[in-house]
């Protein structure tokens, strides 16, 4: 009985004649036993082995076969499982001298219990443990983190924090203008959406004029700020996230610890610097181009007087709400940068977890950024502001 590949198969590609010779079957292999090739189908085997009357021996002969790798050693193995099932005696010493040893070992060495994957699913009480866990750890990480930042700024204070003075001018002119193209759109797009919406409702009333003051308070007290942050949460924060994780990831934060640097002096303060000294110009400019917004629609829709109406904006937007958009701006930066910054140096060692550091660093901000500004908004309310 014999069986073979077909004739398609590369010239070397792995064969196995099937002979029967009395009470003895014999597997002729020959060929590249390798995983770039193609295995025969095992069936042949199995027929052979369940044929009647049954085979009372089984020998290989390999003196073909020019190369093998573990995949050979498993189909082999799977051959030997498959005779023992059917009480067939083996003979191994027709294998090569390797495979022969290490089949030989693999059946003196009992399979060590608990390596096998488990299928079992974790009970609620389980993951409800691992969730409990993870958050511990989370938070853990997060006070060190913050600790370290803390550390690195009384250091900046004392005028011993280490950092790259010349890498600290171009992360300012990444956060500042670079970020203003993005900046001007959404901020303008803003307050011209702040101006349709106000003049729906003013102009019922005759009241067109009072779309200057909705446009100013909303931006320069929180739209503006809200708007940059997010912008620079999206952009700035990401890119923090990603350069850190790709250091992370090229072991560069390690070699930093072994010629006694601090990652955090050295990385994490030029870019907190950085977005804290730029955030509040950047919302400035933001609350700017949304009153233009605002102006575009009063004065071209509502055919409002350029004059009155750039009047009656200065004078109903008043001064404290250009503070607390400053304060806003200012918490976001912090905020900003703590989040892009923990990320990308919480980040794992693949170009996977760089992506996921990249999106937590993105969400992070934007629900810091959300739940600062709700804190603030009260903090302001009680205070009378």
């Amino acid at each position: 009985m014999t069986s073979s590949p077909k004739e398609s198969a590369p010239a070397d590609a792995p064969r196995r004649d099937i002979v029967r010779e009395g009470e003895t079957l014999t597997l002729r292999l020959s060929g590249s036993w390798r995983t770039d090739r193609p295995f025969p189908d095992p069936a042949p085997v199995l027929a052979a082995l369940a044929a009647t009357p049954p085979p009372k021996a089984l020998r290989f002969d390999t003196a073909g076969v020019t190369g093998w790798d573990s995949l050979f050693l498993a189909q082999c193995r799977a051959v030997l499982a498959l005779a023992g099932q059917r009480q067939v005696a083996v003979d191994l010493a027709g294998l090569p001298a390797g495979v022969a040893s290490l089949l030989d070992l693999a059946r003196k060495v009992p399979e060590r219990q608990g390596a096998a994957r488990k299928t079992s699913r974790a009970t609620f009480l389980e993951r409800l443990g691992d969730i409990g866990l993870a958050v511990h750890q989370g938070l853990f990480n997060l006070l060190d983190f913050v600790g370290d930042v803390t550390l690195a700024c009384l250091a900046l204070a004392r005028g011993k924090a280490v950092f790259q003075r010349s890498g600290l001018v171009g992360l300012i002119y990444q956060a500042s203008v670079e970020a203003l193209p993005i900046v001007s759109l959404i901020s303008l797009l803003v307050g011209l959406i702040l101006a349709f919406v106000g003049a729906i409702q003013l102009s019922q009333f005759g009241a067109q004029i009072y779309v200057s003051t909705i446009v100013g308070i909303a931006m320069v007290r929180v739209m503006g700020a809200i708007m940059t942050g997010i912008i620079m949460a999206g952009r700035t924060g990401a890119a923090y996230a990603a350069e850190l994780g790709t250091m992370q990831v090229n072991e560069e934060i390690d070699a930093l610890r072994t010629f006694g640097f601090s990652p955090t002096q050295f990385l994490v303060l030029p870019r907190l610097i950085a977005l804290v000294l730029m955030m509040p110009l950047l919302c400035i400019y933001a609350d700017l181009m949304g009153i233009i917004g605002g102006f575009i629609v009063g004065v071209f829709m509502l055919n409002i007087n350029p004059v009155q109406y750039l009047t009656h904006t200065w004078q109903s937007v008043p001064l404290a709400n250009f503070w607390i958009g400053l304060i806003h701006s200012t918490v976001f930066g912090v905020l900003v940068a703590m989040a892009g910054c923990y990320r990308g140096m919480r980040c794992g060692r693949s170009a996977l977890a760089v992506g996921q550091a990249t999106t937590s660093a993105v969400v992070t901000s934007i629900l810091a950024i959300i739940i600062a500004t709700a804190v603030i908004t009260v903090a302001c309310n009680i205070i009378g502001v």
